[in-house]
């Protein structure tokens, strides 16, 4: 073989690669973040050769030892990035080679790459998954501790960006809460349906020595092997699952920078970003910009655009492993990284933000937020069908656009002229405190439904920081 060519390729390539195939081939430059996993894939399985009497105990041992030096190693000063050595399986195992000599070679007894990277994939977005749910948390229990100190505050609610009905701003932060509280469901029934190991399913067919894969499976942490050495070594539906799952997470975290970038802005005037999160302009030097919210809202595109990515490779690859799939960890793994930077990000900003009650209030108080409540009342107090509420409600509406005045301000004699049957009563309808507190349906806006919802909320954080602790 020529210098520079791949002596773990064997004796049947009699020229080495050209320069361009060198380049496209490695993946060492970035699946060297997988190098904790395979180092850990490797010690489990280098024991269950031991444990079968594949290998000797004493070559079992010099392996070990010789991956925990090579794991030190990395820990202390990097991965190396060899072009020839193509991935972090080749480097680790040539450096292995080097350190403890011919007995190295035995540690690839009864596996290929190809189940090798499946495991070390798997395992490394298991870890990933588990990085993702603390920061959720983390985010979740401050939007929790935000919407407890606002469960009174009265902001208008929209629909069609448009004013529509008073809520309380706890009661719009906890929706977030429960946006994330599906994400971090989805998150974990990704973490659950990937807990199968693929280690010793081989190139594709499995393997011909004794190898016990319930107990690599175990070490790991695995809930048992895969079933299909086939499909073990061509399933990236972990990877998949993954990012369907950030992207999805990565939207709702989009919706709220949405939210803050408009409320920040001087027409709404909600909120005063905390100075940590925004960022000044080069000419006008009373600017205060959305910058970090803004990159969250650009950073929902780039993750969709990774999903969609690994969609496309995988889309028609026939069984079972093909070279594409090299292909499937870029995208994770960046990803992985701009979720994290838009959780904190958002987690900052939840936690520090000023929020402008009294602006909220005010606009509130304006645009006829509580027209659904007189209608409402109309049916209640005066059995009055919906749809004519309704009309009776749009000629109150339009008095009072022609006063300049709200609602509530409409004298009484002026609403019994629109419609005989109402009374002194509708006033305690009419106010943006009163509107809120009415609203005591399950899940409504009411300060108390909030309170419940932010107690049940605290509850479930707790189980889940529990349960992550015993898994």
């Amino acid at each position: 073989m020529t210098a520079g060519s791949n002596s773990m390729w064997g004796g049947r390539f009699a020229e080495g690669p050209a320069s361009v195939m060198r380049e496209i081939n490695a993946s060492i430059p970035f699946d060297k973040r997988l190098w904790k996993q395979d180092i850990a894939g490797s010690k489990a399985h280098v024991a269950m050769l031991a444990a079968r009497g594949i290998v000797s105990g004493e070559d079992a041992q010099a392996i070990t030892e010789g991956l925990n030096r090579v794991a030190a190693e990395y820990e202390a000063n990097g991965v190396p990035v060899n072009m020839d050595l193509e991935d972090i399986h080749m480097v680790t195992e040539s450096r292995l080679a080097e350190l403890i000599g011919p007995a190295a070679g035995r540690l690839h007894t009864a596996r290929s790459r190809n189940d090798q990277v499946a495991t070390d994939f798997k395992l490394w977005v298991r870890d990933a998954i588990d990085e993702v749910q603390a920061g959720l948390a983390a985010l979740q229990a401050a939007l929790v501790a935000r919407a407890e100190s606002h469960a009174d505050s009265v902001m208008p609610g929209f629909t069609h960006l448009q004013s529509a009905q008073p809520v309380t701003l706890g009661h719009h932060l906890m929706a977030y809460y429960e946006m994330l509280k599906r994400d971090r469901s989805r998150f974990a029934d990704a973490r659950a349906r990937l807990n199968r190991s693929p280690l010793g399913a081989a190139a594709l067919a499995g393997t011909g020595f004794p190898t016990d894969r319930f107990m690599t499976a175990a070490a790991l942490g695995f809930d048992g092997p895969t079933d299909n050495s086939l499909d073990s070594v061509s399933d990236r539906d972990f990877a998949l699952d993954y990012l369907m799952a950030a992207t999805q997470c990565s939207l709702h975290l989009s919706r709220l920078a949405e939210e803050f970038i408009i409320w920040a802005s001087q027409p709404f005037g909600f909120v005063k970003l905390p100075d940590a999160y925004s960022t000044g302009s080069s000419i006008m030097p009373q600017k205060r910009n959305p910058d970090a919210a803004e990159l969250v809202r650009g950073h929902a595109g780039r993750i969709m655009g990774c999903m969609t990515a690994l969609c496309v490779t995988m889309k028609g690859l026939p069984l079972a492993y093909s070279k594409d799939m090299q292909d499937d960890k870029p995208p994770v793994f960046e990803a992985h990284d701009l979720l994290g930077l838009s959780i904190a990000a958002m987690t900052g900003m939840v936690e520090t933000v000023t929020f402008r009650t009294d602006r909220m209030r005010a606009l509130a108080e304006s645009g006829f937020a509580t027209a659904t409540d007189l209608a409402d009342w109309l049916v209640r107090e005066a059995d009055v069908p919906f749809r004519e509420a309704h009309h009776i409600t749009g000629r109150a509406v339009k008095l009072a656009e022609d006063r300049g005045v709200q609602l509530a301000d409409l004298p009484l004699e002026e609403l019994q002229g629109i419609d005989a049957r109402i009374h002194q009563g509708i006033y305690d309808v009419l106010t943006v405190d009163a509107s809120v507190a009415s609203r005591m349906s399950h899940g409504g806006t009411a300060p108390a439904q909030v309170r419940a919802r932010i107690a049940q909320a605290r509850t479930e954080l707790s189980k889940a920081e529990l349960a992550g602790e015993r898994t």
